[in-house]
């Protein structure tokens, strides 16, 4: 009789566990409600919500989605209803499922961050703080947190000081050297890192002469970042200890186990979901049949198995 391979897909980042090493990417999923009908939540390892701030965003002006080779640019301005409607509809939402939840946590100067950061602290059900440096730092004349190895070792400290659940700093591929913004949040003290943002591009419509978004440029994801993402969570991985959520273009498990053997103890699922909705659900299957395939015992003889 054939001997029957069951792999354990469990993995964990900052102590907290997670039934298997795919969630969804902050942006792309809402809070899960969205998705609801299409996707079971139990299966997924995370739901990492879209980003909250301590008052509402608007976002930008429209059109602020366009479709270009390979994937697409949005410039949606980090638009959310803000912590206390979070708090009262979207987190009850959440916890009917067997799943763990990341709030992703936004802001435009670390005294708003920080107001976030607190309010989630009275909340049990979160396990993680996904913290986007991306944003413009208003108090530093528009310059992203995520772009200075002092800011982003300042707003990390900071956070570190008020924050209960640990705190995943969510860096930008915008730099020149993701090992060194790796190596300030984890001086800084950050418990795990996640990676890459959205990578900033531009589509202009050649047939009316004018920029595709109103913001004129945009954040690009989708398949075509993948060979970047790759690359700086490799990169990442080898510069600091803590651990890592890697994100950029992935489409199938295969892309998936490609950010596990780079280094990464678990991945987020962005653009796809626009495309298929069950991308999430397909991506765990397919890694544990990759496993199968293989005779891998355990995610963890994968994470960083590449060097």
């Amino acid at each position: 009789m054939a001997e029957v391979w069951n792999p354990d897909l469990s993995t964990e980042i900052a102590g907290v566990k997670f039934k298997n090493p795919v969630m969804t990417a902050s942006g792309t999923f809402g809070s899960g409600m969205e998705y609801g009908e299409f996707v079971d939540l139990n299966r997924l390892g995370a739901v990492v919500t879209k980003g909250v701030s301590n008052m509402p965003w608007p976002g930008n002006p429209t059109p602020r989605v366009a479709e270009v080779y390979g994937g697409m640019l949005n410039a949606i301005g980090l638009q959310n209803p803000g912590i206390d409607v979070f708090l009262e509809r979207d987190i009850p939402f959440l916890k009917q499922y067997d799943t763990k939840i990341i709030v992703n946590v936004c802001g435009k100067s670390v005294k708003d961050y920080v107001e976030v950061v607190e309010r989630l602290g009275e909340e049990s059900a979160v396990a993680l703080l996904e913290i986007n440096v991306s944003c413009p730092n208003v108090k530093e004349g528009a310059i992203a947190f995520g772009q200075k190895t002092d800011a982003l070792y300042e707003i990390t400290s900071e956070l570190k000081k008020h924050a209960r659940q640990p705190i995943m700093m969510k860096l930008s591929p915008n730099v020149t050297d993701i090992g060194e913004m790796a190596r300030a949040a984890e001086a800084a003290g950050a418990d795990a890192l996640s990676l890459i943002n959205t990578i900033t591009g531009m589509k202009i419509d050649i047939h009316r002469r004018k920029f595709a978004l109103a913001n004129k440029t945009g954040g690009m994801s989708g398949p075509a970042i993948k060979p970047i993402a790759v690359r700086m969570v490799y990169q990442a991985a080898q510069a600091v200890k803590i651990p890592i959520l890697g994100m950029g273009g992935i489409a199938t498990a295969e892309d998936a186990v490609e950010f596990l053997l780079a280094g990464a103890s678990a991945v987020s699922v962005g653009a796809m979901n626009f495309v298929d909705p069950y991308a999430t659900v397909e991506v765990i299957d397919g890694i544990e049949e990759y496993m199968r395939k293989y005779h891998v015992g355990k995610i963890s003889d994968l994470i960083g198995a590449v060097r």
